[in-house]
């Protein structure tokens, strides 16, 4: 076996050409995408007045194994990829655990996240089919940032709405955006029909990501030659961000580690499904086994606690409907600083992928995931995103387990980006005024009250 570096980057000519499309290999394909009116799964005919037309294509295509990535996209990539694949050799020492630790670094670029891996890729597409621009939504903000970014590289517009606790928590990460000439509107607001209509029946509400996109879409179907892009959730997302899996996947091959355990937060799916689709892949293909974990809030917890069920994408109730678990689309998260990870429902590939039994899930409390993130902070140098937070409280929780156990065990986890436009929420943690929320039963009940009635 090689000697392992502390940093393994691939070379130029080793990056993939090519996304992975992880439900070829998945015998019990994630349900359709219904329309919301007949319950029939959704055409192509039908999702085009709201999303760009090829994406369509790789949103509908459970056939085809790879995509070939655009030439122009590779070279946008080349600007921050390949990202580090690094050993965490000081965190190992830290917990004194004979655990070998990974993570997969995806915080070195503008965006400071995993998100421009897709952003470029949507607004790229959008570009060639003729659009004047594209409408988004984002929580906290990493999206919204990575789409703005690209949008500004391809001279697109690009008008983004975004979570209104999120917009007054984080007025940096919103600059940034408006730096890349994106217009930024806190949700809910007044300017769209379903966003006065949610204003109406959650007066004072601190707004969701389905309240959002329910914004996004209406302003998207409204003005001539604009779609609808999202950072998440979808099949055609997860493809985009298989460029990370990828990576991770011929690093760790190129070096003869096979990782046990990998672990990503959740929220929408996006990061998780992009980071374990390719050793998922093995797995399904019986090549080698590995055990997944997916990290959600406490918070917000669909995985752990939602229902598998089909459900609306959107509070406003104007998108498909998705089989997922799901909190309900009414459902609307605490004001807390998971950021990123307050969508109510669960990408339906990795639904289906947990719902088979072959993802894990676990729910974590922030103060827990803080104290997490000041620790890897202190001895790994990096300043995590509360998101990329909950993998490393998991991650940790492992590395102590193989101590306790005395197990050699290889941990991978996907550190999807950096936080230091977080810093109200660490500065929240530091002061000691940091509480823990976990709705109760009841809490849940109204959201799952509000699940379409199927035949």
């Amino acid at each position: 076996m090689r000697e392992i570096p502390y940093k393994i980057y691939l070379e130029e000519n080793e990056m993939p050409t090519q996304w992975y499309n992880v439900r070829v290999d998945m015998k019990n394909k994630p349900a359709p995408l219904l329309n919301p009116t007949t319950h029939k799964p959704m055409t192509y005919e039908e999702l085009r007045p709201v999303f760009c037309d090829e994406l369509i294509r790789q949103e509908l295509d459970d056939t085809t194994a790879y995509f070939d990535i655009p030439q122009e996209i590779l070279e946008f990539y080349k600007m921050y990829r390949p990202s580090p694949l690094v050993r965490a050799y000081c965190l190992e020492k830290t917990l004194n655990t004979p655990a070998k630790i990974y993570y997969k670094f995806e915080g070195n670029n503008t965006s400071g996240s995993h998100k421009l891996n897709s952003a470029i890729a949507q607004a790229y597409y959008a570009k060639q089919q003729g659009l004047k621009g594209v409408t988004t939504e984002t929580g906290a903000g990493q999206w919204g940032t990575a789409l703005s970014m690209a949008c500004a590289y391809l001279g697109l517009d690009c008008k983004v709405f975004m979570v209104k606790c999120s917009y007054e928590q984080k007025p940096f990460r919103r600059e940034v955006m408006r730096t890349y000439g994106a217009s930024v509107t806190p949700s809910p607001s007044e300017q769209t029909e379903v966003g006065r209509r949610i204003l109406e029946a959650h007066p004072g509400t601190s707004g969701s990501l389905g309240c959002a996109i329910s914004e996004a879409v209406e302003t998207a179907t409204h003005l001539d030659g604009y779609r609808y892009v999202l950072g998440s959730v979808l099949s055609q997302v997860l493809v985009h961000q298989t460029i990370i899996g990828l990576e991770t996947h011929t690093a760790m091959k190129k070096y003869d580690i096979h990782p046990d355990i990998i672990i990503g937060c959740a929220g929408g799916g996006s990061n998780l499904g992009g980071l374990i689709s390719p050793f998922m892949g093995e797995k399904l293909r019986g090549e080698a086994d590995y055990r997944f974990i997916a990290v959600e809030p406490a918070s917000c917890p669909s995985l752990t606690r939602g229902r598998y069920a089909y459900d609306y994408c959107d509070t406003g109730m104007v998108c498909p409907l998705a089989k997922m678990y799901t909190l309900g689309s009414g459902f609307i998260p605490s004001s807390s600083h998971a950021g990123g990870l307050r969508y109510h429902g669960m990408s339906s590939i990795l639904s289906q992928l947990y719902d088979d039994k072959l993802m894990e899930a676990v729910s974590v409390e922030q103060t827990s995931v803080f104290k997490a993130a000041q620790q890897f902070a202190r001895t790994e140098g990096i300043l995590p995103a509360p998101e990329s937070s909950h993998a490393i409280k998991v991650a940790m929780d492992e590395a102590i387990r193989c101590k306790e156990t005395g197990e050699e065990k290889t941990i991978l986890f996907g550190l999807t980006g950096t936080g230091y436009f977080d810093m109200f929420a660490y500065g929240k943690y530091n002061d000691g005024e940091m509480s823990d929320y976990i709705p109760t039963d009841a809490e849940l009940e109204p959201g799952f009250a509000g699940l379409p009635k199927m035949e």
